[in-house]
């Protein structure tokens, strides 16, 4: 009971949502895949689409349908103009959302930008065994979920508990 656990990297794929952004300028995808490989992760794919859910539901659909795939990280589409459709998009592949990640990030982020937090649609949740964290498309707000989230759930040597060891149980 007292035996360290070992760390499991975890295969995990980059999307950034941006009709404004290129690969090129994509400060908060650059971070997402610095900070996974940093941590011992291995970045599966990465992408860049416009705002645009059906293109975005089609990748991610792909993405979760791959059994060599533990995660997705999504940047952007979050917020409340016209064009954010991430979470129009991306909910309704969920078998089964995560509501405590979208309550923990805003309470989380109240602390840094105050009431401007409850603009944020973050949410994650598990499609196919596979877990989703849609982000907003900040680097500083891809830098807290990470760092305040996701980076130690992630971490199968997080105590008491972690979603990293849960991964083989998710089929059952």
């Amino acid at each position: 009971m007292s035996a360290e656990r070992d760390f499991i990297p975890l295969s995990i794929c980059v999307l950034t949502v941006s009709d404004s952004r290129s690969l090129a300028e994509d400060s908060s995808g650059d971070y997402l895949v610095e900070s996974l490989q940093a941590a011992g992760h291995r970045l599966a794919e990465r992408a860049l689409l416009p705002d645009d859910r059906y293109r975005l539901r089609a990748v991610v659909s792909r993405w979760i349908a791959d059994e060599a795939v533990d995660g997705v990280l999504v940047t952007g589409g979050t917020g409340f103009t016209g064009r954010d459709s991430t979470p129009e998009a991306l909910r309704p592949l969920l078998d089964k959302e995560m509501p405590g990640f979208g309550e923990l990030f805003r309470a989380i982020s109240f602390e840094e930008i105050g009431t401007s937090s409850l603009q944020s649609r973050a949410f994650a949740g598990l499609a196919n065994a596979t877990f989703v964290f849609c982000l907003p498309g900040s680097t500083s707000a891809c830098r807290t979920a990470w760092e305040r989230i996701v980076r130690d759930q992630l971490d199968a040597r997080t105590r008491p508990c972690n979603l990293a060891t849960l991964r083989p149980r998710l089929r059952e």
